[in-house]
């Protein structure tokens, strides 16, 4: 699915920083519950390439990791740049 997706688990510290990140930005986001023990948490360890830990963030379906990466982006200033070319 082309824009920005981040598979979450509810009382993740790091997924609402995340979250609140990409609100602060503005940006349509879809976020998908993924608890430990769910297909949508196998789902988000497929699609990043084994990585096990919650957010799993992806924009126009390339995996760009979890919070510490998404802080990184902004901190670096990338991250306003990517959310602007997002499709979808």
């Amino acid at each position: 699915m082309a824009g920005i997706e981040i598979y979450t688990q509810p009382g993740c510290p790091f997924c609402i920083r995340a979250v609140s990140l990409l609100k602060q930005k503005g940006v349509s986001f879809k976020e998908i519950n993924a608890p430990h023990g769910t297909p949508e948490r196998v789902e988000a360890r497929t699609r990043s390439g084994g990585r096990t830990t919650v957010p799993q963030i992806f924009i126009d379906d390339k995996a760009i990791g979890g919070c510490d990466d998404l802080f990184a982006l902004e901190q670096s200033g990338k991250l306003d740049s990517l959310l602007a070319t997002v499709s979808g």
